[in-house]
């Protein structure tokens, strides 16, 4: 089981500077979920979704299509 603490959410928008080039970097590679995402950058999903969720509303990403089974969207990097 995954342990972490929740961090003071200034510091995880903080982080999103940092996050961002490697999160475009690993859906560059292919497109992936948020628990997948979480998982190759050692992060806590929760952190992942708001990084990610500010980079989809900054038209950076984009969903591949409808949620997976477990009712998880995958992203992609914006054409």
């Amino acid at each position: 089981m995954e342990t972490w603490q929740i961090r003071p959410l200034g510091e995880v928008l903080r982080d999103e500077w940092i996050m961002r080039p490697r999160i475009l970097e690993l859906l560059k590679e292919e497109p992936r979920t948020i628990p997948q995402l979480a998982e190759a950058l050692g992060k806590p999903s929760n952190e992942v979704m708001l990084w990610v969720m500010a980079m989809w509303r900054y038209d950076l990403l984009e969903e591949t299509g409808k949620a997976n089974r477990e009712g998880f969207f995958t992203y992609k990097v914006r054409d």
